[in-house]
């Protein structure tokens, strides 16, 4: 059998599922696109996460916004997390030019334009309705591997959450567990120890400085409420097409600790939230992380090992994660080894280092006697990708050489006015924009201080009084003493026996009743 008709036969049966699946493009040998040998997709492997990689102008975001946007056509929902804010022309209709019809023609795909429905979210002042979460929501062991605590403040951190549960105490904000790690380290210390033991107040004092580190990276404005609900995450539209949420994160790239706080957060509470799916026809939810070497670049080894678990877990809740990056590098191999669809694009060897990279992500691949991937990495063009994906049974796919389709949708960004009109439609707006200012930590334990500042007050003046009092008792008692041992001194008794007699006899003689005189 010739080699061009054994690869067709291969990559045939390779990308042929029974279920629905999402074409690709179309598959390449020896630089010829063969039309009708299309690169599939199978839809309910979806949730088995993957991986878009290329250099900066190969085509990846591309990549991305076709996998999204067939999605959202097969009625998955889908979360953007949109970094560069390149995103956006998913909700508006492309167009066609010739460049785009040459391309489907070799691909044997036609192309139709179409856009998706579209929310936008922002975690600070972006355009779009607000994302918030409350601290409780974090959990202590979320906050202890997020700011590399110690086992000593890991466990001051979990009895600082169980007695705010034990008290009825809500954590919303980052001001709240500040307060509440100044009331245990003061007023409240003794409260506190006599029902959770002691507390070291030097490792407390390390965790409010490590508050202070996420302050630095303005955490404050994602913690809040109202906090966001997954469902919200997980919608269709009239048509069963799935919603785009598109979180806007423009203004947080050079402020990696948030853009790893909130992705992590977001990940755990979807999982805690959705009910397990098992093998479903398709997937609850796929989430696209842009620019995905801003989270491990800045991740510490127990983040990492917290995305490692949940990668793991959260695919059960029919939850795909898929990672979009520069090279596969980028990406820890606990989580790569994770990743079951990979969509290549061109990577480029300037240095030594670049050559050996590209070497280790060839090997990232199923062995192929078609290609030879680690050349061929650095000669494919702009929109021109290696692709492997899961088939059905979870066993990967023939490695393809893949001229990748072009997106239905603008490939382009809005203009403010159409992000405006978008914005401005979307019911989520109304629902997240109002923040809330409920009673909570800071508000009840700043109470409790001044309560106890008043009775501090009240007992120093209380004492004070008492002090006077008995001070003014003990004058009194000592001047009644000295005049009371003056008329009971013996000689003083005896002095005035003397004179009162003495007086008596004088004043009787006077009166003549002193008696007869001798004669």
């Amino acid at each position: 059998m010739a080699k061009k008709e054994q690869f067709i036969e291969e990559l045939t049966a390779g990308y042929t599922f029974s279920g629905p699946s999402i074409p690709l493009g179309g598959a390449v040998l020896d630089g010829e696109s063969i039309p009708g040998l299309t690169v599939r997709a199978p839809l309910r492997m979806f949730n088995r996460h993957g991986l878009i990689s290329g250099a900066t102008g190969t085509g990846k975001t591309k990549s991305l916004q076709v996998l999204a946007e067939q999605l959202s056509e097969n009625g998955v929902p889908v979360l953007l997390m949109d970094i560069k804010g390149d995103l956006s022309g998913i909700a508006m209709p492309g167009a066609s030019n010739a460049r785009i019809e040459e391309r489907h023609a070799k691909i044997g795909i036609p192309f139709q334009a179409a856009g998706n429905p579209v929310d936008f979210l922002t975690l600070s002042n972006e355009k779009g309705a607000r994302l918030r979460a409350t601290v409780t929501e974090f959990g202590p062991v979320l906050f202890s591997r997020l700011m590399e605590m110690s086992d000593a403040q890991s466990g001051i951190l979990a009895v600082i959450f169980q007695y705010c549960d034990d008290n009825n105490i809500p954590l919303v904000d980052l001001e709240d567990l500040r307060k509440v790690i100044q009331w245990i380290s003061g007023d409240g210390k003794a409260d506190i120890e006599s029902k959770y033991g002691t507390i070291n107040t030097v490792s407390a004092g390390n965790i409010l400085r490590k508050i202070v580190e996420l302050e630095q990276q303005k955490a404050t404005i994602f913690f809040g409420e109202p906090s966001f609900e997954v469902e919200d995450l997980c919608r269709t539209d009239q048509n069963g097409h799935g919603v785009v949420s598109i979180i806007r994160l423009t203004d947080i790239q050079d402020r990696p600790k948030l853009f790893s706080t909130f992705m992590i957060q977001m990940l755990a509470e979807i999982y805690s939230t959705l009910p397990e799916q098992g093998d479903a026809d398709k997937p609850k939810l796929c989430i696209f992380i842009d620019e995905a070497h801003l989270v491990f670049n800045e991740a510490s080894d127990a983040l990492l090992d917290q995305i490692e678990v949940i990668i793991k877990l959260i695919r059960s809740k029919g939850v795909g994660v898929f990672f979009i990056t520069q090279n596969p590098v980028d990406v820890p191999d606990v989580v790569l080894s994770q990743l079951g669809l990979k969509v290549q694009h061109a990577l480029r060897a300037f240095t030594a280092k670049d050559r050996k990279a590209i070497k280790l992500a060839a090997e990232n691949f199923p062995i192929t006697e078609y290609y030879q991937v680690d050349e061929l990495l650095t000669q494919l063009g702009t929109g021109e990708a290696l692709v492997t994906v899961l088939n059905e049974k979870g066993i990967p796919t023939p490695l393809a050489y893949t001229l990748m389709r072009a997106p239905q949708s603008r490939m382009d960004v809005l203009s403010d006015s159409e992000i405006d009109n978008i914005v401005d439609r979307s019911r989520l707006k109304a629902k997240y924009d109002e923040e809330i200012n409920r009673e909570s930590a800071a508000e009840i334990l700043t109470r409790k201080m001044e309560y106890a500042k008043e009775e501090e007050m009240q007992q120093t003046r209380r004492e004070e009084i008492e002090k006077a009092s008995k001070q003014s008792s003990r004058t009194q008692r000592g001047e009644r003493s000295f005049v009371e041992d003056i008329l009971r001194s013996p000689t003083v008794k005896q002095i005035g026996g003397t004179l009162t007699r003495e007086l008596t006899r004088g004043l009787l003689s006077v009166l003549g009743l002193g008696g007869r005189r001798r004669r």
